[in-house]
């Protein structure tokens, strides 16, 4: 695995088609992410976006094409999380779980020590409120728990949906930190969002996806700055038509 990890870029979708009954989800979606690079998937609702990451993480079959992690179907990798580590919009606590017994039962599951549990909850200032009901967790401490998981099996690659929804400011700038200290370890970063103004102070690289098809791939230096971003992202998606 140590060499596939090396030699292989993180991300291969290669023309990726996902239908449902008449519905095209995906069309014929192609793009590569290279190792220490944070890449920002945007797109309006309905766009693609999250069926494209529940293809590439293993939660949905592709209709045709095909998405690979280091060289695989996730499904064909051997020890998932210390290849991947993921945050979907859907990501579901137990309400009556503390966070801790959230991680400690995931760290189990993947056969990860304990004393991981506590290093990930200190990363993402929970160690004080480990021992809360989830239900007590406000959403944004429920996105530090969420990265707080995806990070536990040391993985070389994060699929994140939305990783910001409900953090304040200064939660924002701890996310941007540490998805820019993970990439400069050489991890890689597969990061939707809604938040174009954040997305252009995080990312090396932006694509933009509407109605299943990309549009745009290109570093975030082709862009003067988030406004032009944000220029073009709705110029983009309101000019395609069905």
């Amino acid at each position: 695995m140590m060499a596939t990890l090396a030699t292989t870029a993180p991300v291969v979708v290669d023309r990726l088609t996902k239908t449902y009954g008449a519905t095209s989800a995906v069309t014929d979606l192609s793009f590569t992410l290279s190792a220490g690079s944070i890449t920002g998937f945007l797109g309006p609702n309905g766009a693609g976006k999250s069926t494209t990451l529940r293809v590439l993480l293993g939660l949905a079959a592709p209709t045709s094409g095909t998405a690979l992690v280091f060289g695989r179907p996730y499904a064909a990798l051997p020890s998932p999380s210390a290849v991947v580590g993921a945050i979907l919009e859907s990501n579901d606590f137990h309400p009556a779980r503390s966070g801790r017994a959230h991680l400690r039962m995931l760290a189990l599951a993947a056969g990860i020590g304990w004393d991981r549990v506590e290093e990930v909850l200190a990363q993402v200032d929970l160690t004080g409120a480990a021992q809360r009901p989830v239900r007590t967790y406000s959403l944004g401490m429920r996105q530090r728990l969420g990265l707080a998981a995806a990070s536990l099996g040391r993985p070389s690659l994060l699929v994140l949906d939305e990783p910001a929804n409900g953090l304040d400011p200064a939660g924002v700038r701890w996310l941007r930190d540490a998805l820019t200290d993970f990439a400069a370890s050489g991890g890689t970063v597969l990061l939707s969002s809604h938040i174009l103004a954040e997305v252009s102070k995080t990312v090396d690289r932006v694509l933009i996806v509407h109605r299943g098809r990309l549009l745009v791939d290109a570093a975030i230096d082709e862009f003067s700055d988030s406004s032009d971003l944000e220029a073009t992202y709705l110029r983009l998606t309101a000019e395609v038509t069905s």
